[in-house]
């Protein structure tokens, strides 16, 4: 296969066998259609960075005019094994951006740098996962209008943690596995660079660490790099300020951390979430806002719960 984009973005383009690809993400590949076309031929998929409780999936590739039903002569391909990271990374690291004539150039310097830990955490009980220590709990009123109409009851106005305490050993399990919840918002200057690293941790159970891959509303990000351990700004050697791929979601590995930098150009409330949909219900998520009062008139369905939808019932249309 060949690989010429990911995320709606054209990349210089690569040979590969096999294809990583992970919750959000999204790949286009040439394939030339080259073979004996009587014959059938096996795709199979299999699950990465979780253990499989299932057997690889299999489809076929089969020539027009031939049977589906035809078996295909050889064996179908075993997929790599969902812990084999280095197959990963090193997929991971082929993916670059074509050129800046089809991909913007990210800006050589950031306004604000936000680093994000990721833990797997207690409360009451039950897992959750956190970021810097903070489990991300959704009020009932949408952040819209709680930002564009002052309510400063809609949700926590206290700015969430932009790092997390220095001595946290990133290959252990934490020390205090207890965590909050909270739904402050981070407000970003309009049209500033931001960047965001993603640090990655040991979870709650002893050498254990998972692979997530975080998506992004409303904006397209450079990945300017990956590492291992814990991000320090001695790491930003390693960035790729010359071909980043421009992308929606970027994965984080295991003990590793991931750098991306984005413009906040798009006016509005983003949510910043691992893109497998149960942990972002279990708190691994932030939320972003840039220029809200430069959003045009909001929709009346945005805006019909929590303290908004109050007013809307009370007749106190905004």
């Amino acid at each position: 296969m060949l690989v010429v984009e990911a995320d709606g973005n054209y990349l210089q383009p690569f040979e590969t066998d096999d294809l990583d690809i992970y919750s959000g993400e999204s790949y286009s590949v040439l394939l030339k259609t080259s073979q004996d076309p009587s014959q059938n031929y096996w795709i199979s998929f299999g699950v990465r960075a979780r253990k499989p409780q299932t057997p690889q999936a299999l489809t076929l590739l089969n020539y027009k005019a031939n049977s589906a039903s035809k078996l295909p002569l050889s064996p179908p391909p075993v997929t790599p094994r969902w812990d084999d990271y280095a197959h990963s990374k090193a997929f991971t690291n082929k993916v670059k951006a074509l050129d800046h004539k089809t991909i913007p150039k990210p800006p050589s310097t950031y306004h604000r740098r936000i680093i994000l830990l990721n833990t797997q955490n207690k409360m009451d009980g039950y897992t959750k996962w956190s970021i810097n220590n903070v489990s991300l709990s959704l009020p009932a009123t949408p952040y819209l209008g709680s930002i564009r109409f002052g309510l400063k009851n809609g949700f926590d106005q206290t700015t969430p943690p932009e790092n997390f305490t220095v001595p946290y050993d990133v290959m252990k399990p934490p020390r205090n596995p207890n965590t909050t919840t909270g739904n402050g918002v981070y407000m970003l200057g309009y049209y500033s660079t931001v960047d965001v690293i993603l640090q990655n941790a040991n979870v709650l159970a002893e050498n254990v660490s998972e692979t997530h891959p975080w998506h992004l509303h409303g904006h397209d990000f450079w990945v300017l790099g990956y590492g291992e351990g814990r991000f320090t700004e001695a790491e930003e050697k390693k960035f790729n300020m010359k071909n980043p791929p421009y992308r929606n979601t970027a994965v984080i590995f295991p003990y590793g951390w991931t750098a991306l930098r984005f413009v906040a150009d798009n006016p509005g409330v983003w949510a910043f979430h691992c893109h497998i949909e149960p942990h972002l219900h279990m708190g691994m998520g932030v939320v972003l806002a840039e220029g809200v009062q430069r959003v045009p008139k909001i929709p009346n369905e945005a805006l019909s719960c929590g303290l908004t939808g109050k007013k809307f019932m009370t007749g106190n249309n905004f």
